[in-house]
């Protein structure tokens, strides 16, 4: 499977990015948006270490409902200030046991990898709200976990403060992530049905993760943009002390960079 925790998370960054930029009016440009980016992300896993990725990206930003990469959205309140949404989010934390994880740093850990069970995707839903003025931009989401492979929720809460730079919009960033136990037992403890086979019993518990960052946001003409951004987080003890993750790991950083462009569907080029 391929590992995509921080660059989905920094995708759906730059694509708020984008809609948010007032570099050029909405009018000049397409609500539709295509392109393809890279990601360079380090894992805390075990074994799985620095990766190079390519992520297509796809976007679309109408009236009420809205599409960025791995995040679709519906606007029940949209105001210059204020927009309330509801929100479905594909989450590809996890992995697979065979293909990302590396036996020999997981025995070091003391863990058989043939008694571990592979961590799946899954799909979250629930509010964001975001408030925007002088002073910024603040960010909170509210998800659970929909397709029940935790069964935990996340709550995310961020705030940024646009520059205008050369032509496009800095972010800078700063926020926290909290997991549930349930979500955060899930990806980095051990499951019962491993502990009844002899893996040790480990579960973090509920956890907050702070990150700081910025992503950055240019326009390239009427039809091209720039998107990219840049993140740490320093994980908790209670993520860096288990098992399944490489002894010393204390943060994970990411990159993502990529362009998009505006375009108009075929099916609406008929009309």
């Amino acid at each position: 499977m391929i590992k995509l925790l921080l660059p989905v998370l920094l995708s759906a960054i730059a694509f708020d990015a984008a809609a948010q930029a007032p570099a050029a009016g909405p009018s000049e440009r397409s609500p539709w948006g295509i392109g393809v980016a890279a990601a360079v992300s380090d894992s805390p896993y075990a074994g799985e270490g620095t990766r190079v990725i390519p992520i297509p990206l796809l976007s679309y930003e109408g009236e009420r409902f809205y599409f960025r990469g791995v995040t679709a959205g519906w606007r029940f309140v949209d105001t210059a200030t204020f927009e309330f949404s509801a929100l479905a989010k594909a989450r590809f934390d996890g992995f697979d046991v065979d293909d990302d994880l590396d036996r020999g740093q997981l025995a070091r850990n003391g863990i058989d990898a043939d008694l571990l069970e592979d961590r799946k995707r899954g799909l979250d839903v629930g509010v964001g709200m975001e408030w925007s003025g002088r002073a910024g931009e603040l960010q909170l989401e509210l998800l659970t976990d929909a397709t029940d492979r935790s069964g935990g929720q996340e709550a995310s809460l961020q705030y940024g403060y646009p520059l205008r730079v050369g032509g496009g919009v800095l972010t800078p960033i700063v926020g926290a992530t909290w997991w549930s136990g349930d979500m955060a037992d899930y990806y980095y403890g051990t499951l019962r049905e491993e502990v009844a086979r002899g893996v040790a019993d480990y579960r973090p518990g509920a956890v907050t993760t702070p990150h700081a960052g910025v992503s950055f946001f240019r326009p390239l003409g009427r039809t091209w943009s720039l998107v990219g951004s840049l993140r740490y987080s320093q994980l908790p003890d209670a993520i860096t002390d288990s098992p399944l993750v490489d002894p010393g790991t204390d943060g994970s950083a990411s990159m993502f960079i990529g362009v998009s462009r505006g375009f108009t569907p075929w099916w609406l080029r008929r009309r």
